[in-house]
């Protein structure tokens, strides 16, 4: 594992306004060109988080996606950061993870919002997704995702560099300012119980429904202290992640060798 560059994106999206949101976010994408191994956009970053499908929704084959896999290799970073996207009948709320070399990997949203709507309007996914960067293990997820522990567990595995399932969970959210200390708690919970590094990366701004949101992206260690904390304007910051402390604390506080054995059924 090697020290890992991470730039948040914190922004402002445009409400059903592609085209709008791919010129603002790749300005502020390229303000960090050169700079950073991974650069995070918030959920939904190229139409807010909406219920309208049809205006929202792209297909992988669209122009949205072939925007963020080219601007990957502009800038020679993974960007990540999800989008609606439609596929035949169903839109999901869909994670990618673009690479500079044009390859990509891809999460579906596993937690529909319901006190939205969220599960009437979009399907849901089934398959945790883990990918590497630099040696590290990520676990890429999608906003209300933060909130179910048992499918984010982190889990001993002894064919892994770090000795863990993954070493960085990483939540990409629309998550509304008056829900902001959930957001920060279960942030930081998520660090302490699964030993690892987490990243939670939000918009700030007015959406088309009237909601606020308060930013608070933030990046934790493993005992749950931040690196760095964003506020509630518009921000894009690097901060670079350190493998060390990570794997002394696991040496130092293997608490892994004590958490319960289960398995999940999915449905």
């Amino acid at each position: 594992m090697q020290t890992l560059k991470v730039s948040l994106v914190q922004g402002a999206t445009r409400w059903h306004d592609a085209p709008a949101n791919r010129d603002y976010y790749g300005a502020l994408v390229r303000s960090v060109a050169g700079q950073s191994d991974l650069i995070v956009l918030p959920e939904t970053f190229l139409s807010g988080f909406s219920n309208d499908t049809r205006a929202s929704a792209e297909t992988m084959d669209g122009e949205g996606v072939a925007w963020l896999r080219a601007l990957a290799g502009e800038v020679d970073a993974v960007i990540c950061g999800s989008l609606a996207i439609r596929e035949g009948d169903t839109v999901y709320n869909r994670l990618l993870w673009a690479r500079p070399d044009g390859s990509y990997a891809q999460y579906d949203k596993r937690h529909l919002f319901r006190m939205a709507g969220e599960h009437t309007r979009y399907g849901g996914g089934n398959e945790r997704l883990i990918v590497e960067l630099k040696g590290w293990r990520i676990l890429p997820q999608v906003c209300y995702d933060l909130r179910f522990p048992v499918w984010l567990r982190n889990r001993r595995l002894e064919s892994a560099a770090g000795g863990m399932d993954y070493d960085l969970a990483l939540f990409v959210a629309n998550w509304p300012a008056p829900r902001r200390q959930p957001w920060r708690t279960l942030l930081r919970a998520r660090a302490i119980e699964n030993l690892s590094y987490v990243i939670g990366l939000n918009r700030v701004g007015v959406d088309g429904n009237d909601l606020p949101y308060a930013g608070d992206s933030a990046v934790l260690d493993p005992v749950g202290e931040p690196l760095v904390e964003l506020g509630s304007q518009e921000q894009v910051v690097t901060v670079t992640i350190d493998p060390a402390p990570l794997l002394a604390h696991r040496e130092r506080f293997p608490a892994w060798m004590d958490a319960d054995e289960f398995s999940l059924r999915m449905e």
